[in-house]
């Protein structure tokens, strides 16, 4: 596997990617933003450079390292692993609701490191293998609730023919609850199927989607909150 290695430290990008190319990794080193931003670029020839992780750490020289997360996000949807010292809540919750898809805090152990790269990276092979065989698609990947319709293969959403553009977890979750429109989810539920995580921390992440939800599609009541228990989607009036 490709991988981009977002570091402005010079011998902690070696160390780690002496350790990554042990495990069959062949790794790109970005030194600051800028060079990150231009790794992820089209080449002359329009072809797209292929990652199949971008472990981005956010102490860099030259740019905030959330500034580029939402700038690669907006350029690839090649997962990205957020790797920095900043280990509050508030920081992980900013991190991830810019479409960073995991997030390490340092110091960390390496086998930890390997095993999030991997389960990142399954996950993304799994969204694109749904989504190329989109054409002719089966019954249940088009969900229609009222006025809200939900592409799987396409992860794409509308409400009243109108698109509505949702982050990476935005889409997991919203479809999860619409593929059992009443039905309460666990908290515990949703983390785990959404985030593949029983991190406690992604309980605020999880209020923080669900809010954001509602906004992005102008329905408040769409997502009903059950005290103490989780969350279900009320289906709305066609």
């Amino acid at each position: 596997m490709r991988l981009l290695l977002v570091e402005d430290d010079d011998h902690v990008a070696a160390a780690l990617s002496a350790i990554l190319a042990r495990h069959g990794f062949t790794v790109t080193h970005a030194r600051n933003g800028e060079e990150a931003l231009q790794a992820v670029l089209p080449t002359a020839q329009g072809e797209r450079p292929s990652y199949g992780v971008i472990l981005l750490d956010l102490g860099l020289p030259d740019q905030d390292g959330y500034q580029v997360c939402g700038r690669i996000r907006k350029l690839t949807a090649t997962p990205v692993i957020m790797v920095t010292a900043r280990g509050d809540v508030r920081s992980r919750i900013h991190g991830l609701n810019l479409g960073a898809d995991d997030y390490v805090v340092k110091p960390y152990d390496t086998g930890e490191l390997l095993a999030r790269i991997h389960a990142v990276s399954r996950r993304n092979a799994g969204t694109e293998e749904t989504a190329a065989g989109a054409d002719g698609a089966a019954d249940g990947t088009l969900l229609r609730l009222g006025t809200v319709t939900i592409e799987l293969p396409t992860r794409r959403v509308s409400v009243d023919g109108e698109a509505v553009p949702l982050t990476r977890k935005e889409f997991d979750l919203l479809a999860l609850l619409a593929q059992r429109p009443g039905v309460v989810f666990r908290r515990e539920q949703i983390i785990s199927e959404v985030w593949r995580t029983s991190w406690e921390g992604t309980g605020r992440t999880l209020e923080v989607h669900v809010a954001s939800l509602r906004s992005k599609l102008r329905m408040p009541a769409l997502i009903e909150t059950v005290r103490g228990v989780g969350y279900r989607l009320v289906a709305p009036a066609a």
